[in-house]
């Protein structure tokens, strides 16, 4: 018998499980929660998803969908109350998401990890980043979110990557020159919605009562 819930494998501290959890959040869809350790990953995630990464989404169906984008829009599908998808902003939100995965991400793993990368000083590859954070303090010059005063998938699918370069240095990263985007995280990092995304679970294992999210 197939569970009646989808089926979600996350790690709290990953900004792409985090965008697929706050997708699930906002479009109020529960899945049945399993909080993984990525050194010791689960060989039932592994056969759903042998890349190993998360997140991983198994739908009631047996369908597996395994990129955080991909969880999100299929989530915000199903309901979307806020109107998070307004078809208006949708390639807009849709092309800001692209060069976060797709450029500042590439940056933000070498500031984090510039100890790996020492092609580059960690001042160059955090420089390298603020090009995005560029954009984005330009879009909230005169908005409280990324796309207009109502929250968008832009600002669900961007922040948790923001969070994460903010927080290799949050002294340098508060002294920078992007006050909007610094109130816009400080806000997002008070959002009930998002404190709700990094509650704390203990590591699934075979055998545990099953986790609601969001319960």
């Amino acid at each position: 018998m197939r569970p009646s819930l989808p089926l979600l494998y996350s790690f709290r501290r990953c900004p792409y499980a985090m965008r697929a959890r706050l997708g699930l959040v906002f479009a109020e869809q529960q899945v049945m929660l399993r909080e993984i350790v990525l050194k010791d990953k689960p060989p039932q995630m592994l056969e759903l998803s042998p890349k190993g990464t998360v997140p991983v989404l198994q739908l009631a169906d047996g369908t597996v969908i395994e990129e955080s984008f991909d969880i999100m829009m299929w989530a915000l599908g199903q309901h979307d109350p806020n109107r998070l998808l307004d078809a208006q902003m949708l390639s807009q939100a849709n092309a800001l998401i692209d060069k976060n995965d797709n450029e500042f991400k590439h940056w933000l793993d070498r500031y984090k990890y510039a100890d790996r990368h020492p092609e580059m000083s960690q001042e160059e590859y955090r420089q390298r980043g603020e090009a995005f954070l560029q954009i984005l303090e330009t879009q909230l010059t005169n908005s409280t979110y990324l796309l207009g005063d109502g929250i968008s998938v832009a600002d669900i699918g961007i922040m948790p990557f923001v969070r994460q370069f903010a927080h290799v240095n949050r002294e340098v990263f508060y002294h920078l020159p992007y006050p909007h985007l610094q109130r816009w995280l400080k806000h997002w990092l008070a959002h009930p919605l998002f404190l709700q995304v990094m509650t704390k679970y203990q590591p699934w294992q075979e055998g545990d009562e099953v986790v609601i999210f969001p319960s």
